[in-house]
């Protein structure tokens, strides 16, 4: 097992990924969806199915940047009791087993502000997160919590937009590290399919301004579209198509079908294997 952690091991796993000259999967789950075991054991299983770095979010009863999917995810995760101290737990769990897999947390900043952001800090490193997306602190409130996360060895993800103008740019990307989260679209998590023809002129924009990996995501749902963006950057991220699997295979009083851990599996693996083979062979390692 790796001792590696917090930036390092972001950094080796898009090493990685550039020594095989392929993109990666990254895969967003809420924690404790639809309950505390059953996201447990999707999370545990995600790496063996090719996801190559994990998103976990936290709920969050005001979600203002999700879209309907994830709203109701959390909805679940909170009513399952799911709290950031149990999300933490999810992650110290997972690290029992998997030392290698780059983990993300990914919310808002009200439970880390109410749970006490240094506190949040120590336990999230201790836990064996390796960095955050806090979508609603921008650059201008990089002291509430980025600065002290960066100070703590934890990488600091900003996302980028379609609508983040040149004069804009170089504060998003100032105290960015790990990697850049470029959003497709403009508005909420699973509204819209990106238009792909864009992505490439949008990640080489970012890649002349930062030398940090670009991983895209908001409205990716098959493993064609994840190939494309496979193609274009170093990372194809996967949330809310994710998220309406767990829906999908919920009975009629919101409790897990048995089938639902093996579908969102080979859900995961069809992706992967989009995202993993978008390069031509004859130029991978």
């Amino acid at each position: 097992m790796s001792d590696l952690g917090g930036k390092a091991r972001i950094e080796r796993r898009f090493s990685q990924l550039a020594d095989q000259n392929r993109a990666g999967l990254v895969t967003y789950v809420m924690a404790g969806d639809p309950d505390f075991d059953t996201a447990s054991a999707i999370l545990q299983a995600l790496p063996a199915v090719g996801a190559d770095i994990i998103e976990l979010g936290f709920p969050f009863t005001d979600p203002m940047a999700d879209g309907p999917a994830i709203q109701v995810s959390g909805l679940r995760a909170l009513k399952a009791g799911v709290t950031l101290k149990r999300t933490l737990g999810l992650v110290h769990q997972f690290r029992k087993t998997d030392s290698d897999t780059p983990l993300i947390l990914m919310g808002y900043y009200n439970p880390i502000y109410t749970f006490g952001p240094q506190k949040f800090l120590d336990e999230a490193k201790d836990a064996g997160v390796d960095g955050m997306i806090i979508v609603d602190l921008p650059p201008e409130e990089d002291a509430e919590l980025c600065l002290p996360a960066l100070d703590a060895g934890l990488s600091f993800i900003r996302l980028a937009t379609p609508t983040t103008d040149d004069e804009r740019l170089p504060r998003v990307l100032s105290n960015t590290s790990g990697f850049v989260y470029y959003v497709s679209i403009t508005g909420i998590t699973g509204a819209a399919i990106p238009d792909l023809s864009l992505v490439t002129g949008a990640v080489e924009r970012l890649k002349r301004n930062t030398s940090l990996p670009v991983a895209v995501g908001f409205g990716i749902k098959t493993p064609e579209q994840a190939a494309t963006i496979g193609r274009a950057a170093d990372g194809a991220v996967i949330g809310s198509a994710l998220v309406n699997t767990i829906a999908e295979n919920l009975d009629d009083t919101g409790k897990a079908k048995s089938g639902l851990v093996d579908a969102l599996l080979s859900q995961v693996q069809g992706l992967a294997d989009g995202v993993h083979n978008a390069r031509e062979p004859e130029t991978r390692s």
